[in-house]
This record gives C-alpha cells, sequence and structure tokens, in this order.
C-alpha cells in the first residue's frame, strides 16, 4: 500500500472523483439547517438528503465531498482505537445518473489502484435477497469481473470472496417507508488470524474492517410494498480516519500523521502515563474546536450540552494525567493549527474557539470547588464507617460538579477512611450506567435521526422563515440576518443577532406584514446562478460558505419587486397562499452573544 498522509488521502479521493465527473460539494455545517431530528450532521448523506429525495441540485447529479461528522451516542467507549466524536466521511453521489456498474468499478478502482490496496486484502458483500427485494445478482455479477480484471477468481458464498448478508447488513431504507434499497460493502483483511471456521466480512473479531459502503436507491417502500424507482440514486460513504490508519499501519486514528502533534503536546505536560486519558482528551479537543468553529457555545441545552460535556470530560482526564494548571487553550491551538488546512474557519476563528475553551475550562475549576464541599460533608458523615458508595454519590460528584471518582477515593482514603474498593466501584459503575441509559432514551431520536423533515406543514414553515426574515430586516434593521433556524411540524425557531428583544410594536407590525404578504399569493421560484451574482443580490446570506459555486436563490414575491431573496436549498411551497394559518410570534429569548431567538407558530 502507499505511504500517504491524512491529507494526501483527503486530496486523492476528491481529484479521483473529479476525474469520473463528480463536482465537490462544500463542507456543511455541523449544525443542521432545518432539521430537528438531528442533534449534529453525523454523515455525508445528510446534507444532500433533499436531493436523494426529488430536489435537484445545482451543481449536477455528481456529487463529491468530505463531509465533517460528530456522533456522541458511543461517548462513552471514545478511549479506544476505534471510537471518535468528530470525524469525516468521504461520499460520492449519482441522482438519477449512473447506477450500480459504475458505482463498484470506481469504488475498487479507487481503493485499488489510487491508493495502492491490495486486491488480495478487498473483499465485498452483496444482499442476499428476502420476501420483499430479490437477491442482488447484477451486483454479485459486477463484482465478479472487478475481481477477475485484478486477477481474482471470485466467488460469491460463505466464506468466499464476495459474502451474502440480508437487511441488517446489507439494505437501506427510511423507517417509515420512501426511497430504499441494497448495498454493497467494500472490506479490508487486516492480516489476522480468523477467530474460528465461522468467521466472515462482518465478524466482530476485527479480521476484517470495513472501508466503503455503496447505497442503491432502486425500489419504493409504500405501505410495506417495494415497486422499483424510475429514477435510481447511488450514495456511498467511507470514513476517512479508517482508511488513512490502514494505509500508515497503524492502530487508531490517535496515532496518524495528524492528530499526532496533539497527542505529543498532551503527553508532553502530563505526569502520569493513561493511554485511554490521552485518547479521550485528543479526540474531545478535537471535537470542541470543530464544534465552537460552527457556532455552538457551551451551555445547558442539547447541543450546548453536549459541548459543554466534551470539555468537561477532558478537564477531567486532564486530572488523571495529572495535569494540575490550565491547558485547554494549548492543547486546543495545536489542534486548530492541525485542522485548519483543511478547514479555513479555524484559523479565522482562533482566537475566538481558543476563548471560549479557556472560559470554559476555568467556570469547570471553580464547579470542582464546589464539589470539594460536597466532598468534606461526606467525608465528615462516614468518618466513623466504611464507605461503600451504596447510593452512587461518586457518580453524583462526578456528574454534578465534574469531580473524578479517583480523586474522590483518594479524599477518602487520606481522611483514614474505610473504603471497600470494589463494592465502591460496583456502586459507581451502576449508578454510572443508570444515566448513561436514561441519557441515551432522551437524546435517541436526536442522535439517530437526521432525514430532513420534508412534510407539508414543515415546508409551510420553512417558507414563513423566509418572510420572517424579510419581515424583520425591514421592521427591526438591515442588521437582522439568520443566525440559526429550526423547524418541527409545530413551530419555527428562528436566532438574529440583536441587543434587544423586539418591541410590542415591532412584534405586532412583524407579524401584520407577514400574514399580509400570505395573503396576497406571491409566487415563490428559484433560480441557479453563480454563487458570486448571488451574493450581490443576497449579501447577508447566512451559511455562505456552505454553498457550491452554483447556487439556488428563492424569490418570494417578482423578480422585479421581491418581497424575499435567499440563497436555500428548501423546501418551499409554490405560492404563498398555500401557507395554511395565520403567523404569531410566540416567545423571544436572549441566548447570550447578542443573539435573539424568536419562536413562532402557523395557526
Amino acid at each position: 500500500m502507499k505511504q500517504m498522509t491524512y491529507l494526501e488521502v483527503r486530496n486523492a479521493y476528491l481529484d479521483f472523483m473529479k476525474s469520473k465527473g463528480h463536482q465537490e460539494v462544500p463542507n456543511a455545517s455541523l449544525v443542521p439547517e432545518n432539521d430537528p431530528t438531528l442533534l449534529f450532521v453525523n454523515s455525508g448523506m445528510f446534507p444532500l438528503v433533499p436531493f436523494l429525495l426529488g430536489e435537484t441540485h445545482p451543481l449536477g447529479t455528481r456529487l463529491v465531498n468530505v463531509q465533517r461528522c460528530v456522533r456522541t451516542e458511543d461517548l462513552e467507549e471514545v478511549g479506544d482505537i476505534s471510537h471518535a466524536t468528530a470525524f469525516e466521511m468521504i461520499g460520492n453521489w449519482s441522482l438519477g445518473d449512473y447506477f450500480k456498474e459504475q458505482a463498484l468499478q470506481q469504488t475498487y478502482e479507487f481503493f485499488i489502484e489510487r491508493l495502492g490496496i491490495p486486491v488480495e486484502q478487498i473483499y465485498g458483500s452483496v444482499f442476499e435477497g428476502d420476501e420483499d427485494a430479490p437477491q442482488d445478482t447484477t451486483s454479485i455479477e459486477l463484482l465478479k469481473a472487478i475481481f477477475k480484471k485484478y486477477g481474482i477468481d471470485a466467488k460469491a458464498g460463505k466464506n468466499e470472496r464476495i459474502q451474502l448478508y440480508g437487511k441488517k447488513k446489507n439494505w437501506w431504507g427510511l423507517a417509515g417507508g420512501g426511497p430504499c434499497g441494497t448495498t454493497s460493502e467494500i472490506f479490508y483483511d487486516t492480516g489476522k488470524e480468523p477467530c474460528g471456521p465461522d468467521c466472515h466480512i462482518n465478524c466482530d473479531c476485527g479480521k476484517y474492517i470495513e472501508i466503503g459502503n455503496n447505497v442503491f436507491m432502486e425500489f419504493l417502500n409504500k405501505d410495506g410494498k417495494y415497486t422499483p424507482l424510475a429514477k435510481q440514486n447511488v450514495d456511498f460513504g467511507g470514513g476517512l480516519d479508517r482508511i488513512v490508519i490502514l494505509l500508515q499501519g497503524v492502530t487508531s486514528y490517535h496515532e496518524t500523521d495528524i492528530y499526532k502533534p496533539i497527542g505529543d503536546y498532551v503527553r508532553s505536560i502530563a505526569k502520569v502515563q493513561n493511554t485511554k486519558s490521552e485518547r479521550i482528551i485528543i479526540d474531545h479537543v478535537k471535537s470542541a474546536t470543530w464544534i465552537i468553529m460552527d457556532g455552538v457555545l457551551p451551555g445547558k441545552t442539547e447541543k450546548e450540552y453536549v459541548l459543554r460535556r466534551l470539555i468537561r470530560r477532558a478537564i477531567r482526564h486532564g486530572k488523571i494525567l495529572g495535569i494540575e494548571k490550565p491547558f485547554l487553550r494549548e492543547v486546543g491551538e495545536v489542534a486548530v493549527d492541525q485542522f485548519a488546512p483543511v478547514y479555513s474557519q479555524l484559523a479565522e476563528q482562533k482566537d475566538h474557539i481558543l476563548e471560549v475553551l479557556a472560559q470554559e475550562e476555568t467556570k469547570f475549576l471553580n464547579t470542582l470547588k464546589g464539589g470539594m464541599t460536597q466532598v468534606a460533608k461526606l467525608v465528615e458523615q462516614h468518618k466513623n464507617s466504611e464507605f461503600t458508595n451504596a447510593q452512587g454519590e461518586s457518580f453524583s460528584l462526578y456528574e454534578s460538579f465534574g469531580f473524578p471518582p479517583e480523586m474522590f477515593l483518594e479524599e477518602l482514603t487520606n481522611a483514614g477512611i474505610s473504603v471497600s474498593q470494589d463494592l465502591f466501584w460496583q456502586n459507581h459503575k451502576a449508578k454510572a450506567m443508570e444515566h448513561q441509559e436514561k441519557s441515551r432514551t432522551a437524546t435517541q431520536g436526536l442522535f439517530k435521526g437526521g432525514l430532513a423533515d420534508t412534510s407539508e406543514k414543515s415546508t409551510h414553515y420553512h417558507t414563513t422563515t423566509h418572510l420572517l426574515l424579510a419581515a424583520l430586516r425591514k421592521i427591526v434593521g438591515t442588521h437582522i440576518y439568520q443566525k440559526g433556524s429550526n423547524i418541527t411540524p409545530e413551530r419555527l425557531r428562528f436566532d438574529i443577532p440583536n441587543p434587544e428583544k423586539l418591541t410590542p410594536e415591532q412584534i405586532k407590525e412583524v407579524e401584520l406584514l407577514i400574514n399580509q404578504k400570505i395573503q396576497e399569493g406571491l409566487p415563490v421560484d428559484f433560480e441557479e446562478m453563480p454563487k458570486d451574482k448571488a451574493l450581490e443580490l443576497v449579501p447577508f446570506a447566512a451559511f455562505e460558505g456552505k454553498y457550491a459555486d452554483v447556487v439556488k436563490v428563492y424569490t418570494v414575491g417578482t423578480k422585479e419587486a421581491p418581497f424575499s431573496q435567499e440563497l436555500c436549498n428548501g423546501p418551499h411551497v409554490k405560492n404563498t397562499s398555500e401557507i395554511s394559518g395565520t403567523f404569531r410570534i410566540t416567545q423571544q429569548e436572549k441566548i447570550g452573544n447578542g443573539i435573539l431567538r424568536i419562536k413562532g407558530v402557523l395557526q
């Protein structure tokens, strides 16, 4: 295999797909726009969902990107060799253009010829068929031909070069129906000994590693009936970090060239060696810099809480490494510098990102002092008895004050209190598991959602946000622009820069103007144009960095006398008269840093 740096692999993929006629889609923000079903963008597919469901993309029918993602549902697993919170996904798409033949050919060509992975170490998987859909014999025959091209006589079946699986492994679809289809994964054989005679490419023993997956959207699932789609799409995705690990011959992404300087710095200031804690700090600080870059600040709800938890978890593991002084600013600076060649926003916002990390660390260290007060009370309470941690006191301290259980145990021991170590850790873990299950249940939809809501009501609300922004700019001032938006079928939420809340008079004027435009029945249409031209029409455009060189500009009203013009990817009504209900602002609140959050409903 070729020895390639992280950036070389990233660029090689983009260049290869561009040579196959694909246009690069800019990286989307980690903060999902107008999708309440997802906490953070967690896959390369997410920004393309509207187009996979039928919207036309301004860049055409062949697309490619490398998308930054965040997943935190397995946060407790971070610290091993594979789990990560922030990572990048390589992806390419065909929107009604090529299908299985070209998709599979270019996937295997990239891995074998461009990256130099030996064909002898590559395996493929295919859908085996069931009562809903037939076996994917097309992909089987295509893979046989591809392997033959590289000198492998491939067969399909158990323990063969091409292995067959059911819907659990080789099928993609939406839970409520819609586009769906078979998948074909590509695996790398690490050379490890098999775990036994039944070892297979989807085995958990670690001998085989999935490095990519082609999703073939070829059916429509409607009420449990599967019919062929007139327009077939392809979605390919792969983990960039995982591929780089293989090419650089290391065991974890923490050891790859782009992460190693972060780890080297952490180890240089650590007084105690602990590989897991080092990895957690590397991962969490890097993740925090990306999340802050995309406009999130530490707080108590949803995304803000996740960011705060990542930062505080890094600080706690700094304590385990014996790091006494504040260290996040310095580690954050290394992380920013490492990824700034990929994301220029990191360099542009460097001072802001590092200041947020430093301020949150100071707050947390002060919180730890509060934890010491509670520890002193517990020490006094148990000074004449054995401490068993029966109520999970150590975890309560950990969750409320971020107080590490190791430090609590040390304080108890120093006070001469008898401690049952086995019971202490047994009860701590039991309480942690209980909390983890509650957290997982509460956020399950946010972590595992992410397919844009295109229901009729949400479409009405989406178009209404265009009317709201235009009305605010006319009535409150031209300093107003969109800082954030969140839409559900029940309401809209809209964030704007404004130092004060709207006055009652302003609220009435905004509501009156929006409802007037709904009643007027203004046309809603879009035009594709170069981004530079679009930004002349819409100089206040939010999130302009995520848009490609060709964009959609949606106009509400006539082009000669538009009421609203915005860069957007939909979904929208065709005419404002389709918006059902009367718009009303129900709530407004200041959420810090001069940002005003407005909530509204259509009644």
